[in-house]
């Protein structure tokens, strides 16, 4: 009786994971879906559309970006989150959303920490200190200089409240002993319009969706926020070496699907992103972007959503900022 129940189980268990290897092998056989939790324009609405496009290619399969902006991310990570955990509704989440959003929130609609599988990160994402191409400051020690002439005057805009272009701004204001007026706007393209168009004196933002811009002479980048300048614009220095020694910020887009989806189709897309990711003209196509490319395991993915989270954490209690 023991041996067949034994021999029961075993053979269930080797059925089972006969089926999953099936599923993973078959997948995807039919579109894809990688929500962007921000409207159009911005640096993960940019990053998750060359994904989509790689990512299709290698599948055979149409990949589509779903942008659903709002609440500073909540909005299409909960779309996420509440979808069916099967792989074929994906996430192009950030450093905002995966590690800001759940201190920021007092509430959420799904948990943050179990919502969500952690597939691979895509790519780090520096920031450049932009200003409008009128601003009477051509770097840091110029910026920090006018500022401090006229406190509360010199304003920022960020993509929301909250969100990592806004917490560098007030980490840069509070190391440089400056006042700084926060403007939010509700995603990146708008905030970079209005400061092509001269409403706002400084944004905060990613390399990759601002570096087009910026040769094109309608900003200036001031300085690039990470420690190392970026290859994509060599010639710009960094905050430290340009005025603020010590300063560092940035930000990072991953893949990640709803909690439940089968570890298999997640070590395959993790797979399929760590070959898109070496390949040479995806990297170029981001580093010309001013992104630096990053695939990582999914276990790597959760342990930096992790770190970031306790660093902002403390950002974010310091400095008093909340949502609701």
């Amino acid at each position: 009786m023991t041996h067949t129940i034994t021999r029961r189980a075993l053979a269930a268990l080797l059925l089972a994971a006969s089926s999953t290897l099936a599923l993973a092998q078959a997948w995807p056989n039919k579109p894809v879906t990688i929500i962007v939790p921000f409207v159009p324009g911005g640096g993960t609405d940019l990053g998750a559309r060359l994904m989509a496009q790689k990512l299709s290619t290698r599948w055979g399969q149409s990949v589509v970006v779903d942008n659903r902006g709002g609440a500073g991310g909540v909005v299409g990570a909960d779309a996420v989150a509440r979808a069916k955990p099967d792989g074929y509704t994906l996430l192009v989440g950030n450093l905002g959303t995966q590690s800001i959003n759940p201190v920021l929130y007092k509430k959420l609609p799904y948990d943050p920490d179990k919502a969500f599988a952690p597939v691979s990160t895509i790519a780090e994402l520096p920031f450049f200190v932009l200003a409008r191409a009128n601003l009477p400051a051509a770097n840091v020690r110029e910026l920090i200089a006018l500022a401090k002439k006229e406190p509360g005057k010199i304003s920022f805009g960020s993509s929301g409240n909250g969100g990592a272009p806004h917490l560098s701004a007030e980490v840069f204001a509070a190391m440089s002993n400056t006042q700084l007026l926060h403007v939010p706007y509700k995603g990146g393209g708008a905030v970079m319009t209005d400061l092509i168009a001269g409403h706002v004196d400084l944004l905060f933002a990613s390399v990759l969706e601002s570096i087009g811009h910026v040769k094109a002479g309608k900003m200036k980048a001031l300085a690039v926020t990470t420690t190392v300048r970026s290859d994509s614009m060599p010639d710009v220095p960094t905050v430290a070496e340009s005025g603020l020694p010590g300063y560092e910020s940035g930000s990072w887009l991953a893949l990640l699907a709803p909690a439940g989806t089968p570890k298999d189709i997640v070590d395959k897309i993790a797979g399929d992103m760590k070959a898109v990711l070496a390949d040479e003209s995806t990297r170029q196509a981001l580093i010309q972007q001013g992104a630096i490319p990053r695939s990582s395991t999914p276990a790597q993915l959760q342990t930096l959503i992790d770190n970031d989270r306790k660093r902002y954490e403390r950002i974010i209690r310091d400095k008093h900022i909340s949502i609701d």
